[in-house]
């Protein structure tokens, strides 16, 4: 078994080594080489993107506010985690948890610790916790490994999101060890994730409904020709819940419990056969815990407002969109992706207040990770739909 300080010497040899026999080789023979020496020079940008990336598996991330998917090149998706850490009471340097193991502690943690959401609305509201949430990913993605890894990452965003946003999300990505980092719009890398022809001359519409916002863009020859988003999104139903219960029963409920609720009995479309459910919690009358039986049509009337919201967007895009890009619209119909894609009822509705076919994507959870996978190991795909001033 090699010792730590060979394996240390190895590794100096690996970094400086080559870079002086080269630039020895090629002062003796500079007149046939045809590569110029600055290419070699310790500090050089391009030698070291090369030599980074030998040791770094390249990533897309869907840096979710529900969840945190990860696509490592030519091995697909390996991690889909809660968007949640676990820190410290007093300091966001030592973290304690993240992701499943960090999301079974909200609403359950002593007074030393506290579990947070580093994302909120689809952007980043905790700078710090990100950068320490993302570094942990990366390096989960590369196993136990010798060297600090320096992938590439593409980072899926939403697409109105502001250059302050823009820019948070790229130093956290910077800072927690990427090399480079490119930005591509959610609802662009869930089309390609689904597999629509985002490059060819005809117009494809796409709703990504994630945690934190609801993306609706219309696609054409690579670029997006209109788009729309919106802060009402699958958080937002969770919280419309949970406010219904504390103001119509005096139950206050958790975070979580309002999540389960949606998953279990929520819809956006009256069921053929509404569904009960018991719901725990506390009464905020006695301060005692109790018990409700709360019914489908109740929830769904609880997130009326949000799912009116969601429909309002997909007809303001809708109004925008260009006579002939409408008539394919009319013919091919509408792509419904994320999270909010699995609540019951929402693709009927969309078609009754549209008039539009509706399709579900197959893995609306995984579009978006899958599509900045896709984009990462096609470069002149890149080139086409990730403009230059969103790549660093």
């Amino acid at each position: 078994m090699p010792s730590k300080s060979s394996l240390t010497a190895t590794v100096v040899f690996l970094t400086i080594k080559p870079t002086a026999v080269l630039e020895k080789r090629l002062t003796k023979d500079s007149q046939s080489s045809t590569i110029p020496l600055s290419f070699f020079k310790k500090g050089n940008s391009v030698f070291r993107s090369l030599l980074f990336g030998f040791f770094s598996n390249d990533m897309g991330i869907d840096l979710g506010t529900a969840n945190t998917l990860v696509y490592v090149r030519g091995r697909g998706i390996i991690m889909n985690e809660p968007s949640v850490v676990a820190v410290e009471m007093g300091t966001d340097e030592n973290i304690l948890a993240v992701g499943e193991e960090a999301k079974n502690m909200l609403g359950r943690t002593p007074g030393n610790i506290k579990a947070v959401r580093p994302l909120r609305d689809g952007v980043i509201a905790d700078f710090k916790i990100t950068e320490a949430m993302l570094r942990y990913f990366i390096r989960k993605a590369h196993g136990r490994f010798l060297l600090q890894p320096r992938p590439r990452v593409v980072v899926g965003v939403p697409s109105e999101i502001t250059p302050v946003e823009k820019r948070a999300v790229i130093e956290s990505a910077l800072k927690a060890g990427a090399r480079e980092v490119a930005l591509i719009i959610e609802p662009m890398a869930a089309a390609i994730g689904v597999g629509i022809p985002v490059l060819d001359p005809c117009g494809n519409m796409i709703i990504d409904i994630g945690g934190g916002t609801t993306d609706i863009a219309i696609i054409s020859l690579g670029g997006i020709v209109v788009n729309k988003s919106t802060r009402v999104a699958g958080d937002k139903l969770t919280e419309y819940i949970s406010h219904y219960l504390k103001y119509t029963y005096n139950l206050s409920i958790g975070e979580r419990t309002s999540e389960i609720i949606k998953i279990q009995i929520g819809s956006a479309y009256p069921l053929k056969e509404e569904m009960i459910m018991e719901v725990k919690g506390r009464d905020l009358i006695t301060g005692l815990p109790k018990t409700l039986a709360i019914n489908s049509e109740e929830i769904r009337q609880a997130m009326s407002e949000g799912i009116t919201a969601v429909v309002g967007a997909v007809r303001n895009t809708l109004d925008m969109c260009p006579p002939e890009i409408a008539s394919d619209l009319v013919d091919k119909g509408v792509m419904l992706t994320g999270g909010g894609a699995l609540l019951r009822g929402l693709d009927k509705l969309l078609e009754e207040k549209t008039g539009l076919k509706v399709i579900v994507s197959e893995n609306p959870l995984i579009s978006v990770a899958v599509g900045a996978g896709k984009v990462l190991e096609d470069e002149p795909l890149m080139k086409q739909v990730i403009p230059e001033k969103d790549r660093f």
